[in-house]
């Protein structure tokens, strides 16, 4: 079986951003981006997605953290873009539901070639921590231009804005986990009519 790996780097006058990705990895992350709660919610995309992932990020943190999130969501777009090629033989869609106590968000993905984002999400409160929720958002719209994918993300439920938070970044994971796994009966075969993703 081919690798099915990237190493993208991205530097703009903003930030720096190397990704490592292995789709077919283990769970095993590391980050070095000076955002630690962005840096937890990327822990549960690696680990329930089943991928290994390393993210190193240099930005104008002295600002604030917009171009560094957005930006690691664009690396991140274009390393899973480089990693599957051509996507023969891949599942395509994935959906998963993820409860956390009383938070519940429903994420749905479609590495259809076609960039587009609905994202629902309503937090209680404008910040966890001193991370600004504003830029989950950011991170997505970023991931989705490069990656080219449909990405659907729905909070369905939640009141604690940490549990509303990993509720869809686990989610996401599992998402993208059920997306790009092989599909034995669609060995080099396109998963779509078109001929093409």
């Amino acid at each position: 079986m081919t690798e099915r790996t990237a190493n993208v780097q991205r530097n703009t006058l903003e930030t720096q951003i190397t990704v490592q990705l292995n789709l077919d990895g283990t769970g095993k992350s590391h980050f070095e981006t000076g955002v630690p709660f962005l840096e937890h919610m990327l822990d549960q995309v690696a680990r329930h997605g089943v991928i290994d992932l390393e993210i190193i990020a240099k930005g104008d943190l002295h600002i604030d953290a917009h171009h560094t999130v957005e930006d690691i969501g664009i690396t991140l777009g274009q390393a899973f873009a480089k990693a599957l090629g051509d996507k023969k033989g891949i599942c395509r869609y994935g959906h998963a539901y993820v409860p956390l106590d009383e938070a519940l968000s429903r994420v749905v993905i479609d590495f259809s070639g076609r960039p587009g984002l609905e994202y629902h999400v309503n937090f209680p409160r404008a910040q966890i921590g001193e991370f600004d929720v504003d830029l989950f958002h950011e991170f997505f719209q970023g991931f989705v231009n490069h990656a080219l994918v449909t990405l659907h993300i729905d909070n369905l439920r939640g009141r604690n804005a940490h549990h509303i938070a990993e509720t869809v970044f686990k989610a996401f994971g599992r998402a993208l986990r059920m997306a790009v796994e092989l599909d034995s009966r669609m060995q080099n075969i396109m998963p779509s009519t078109k001929g093409s993703l």
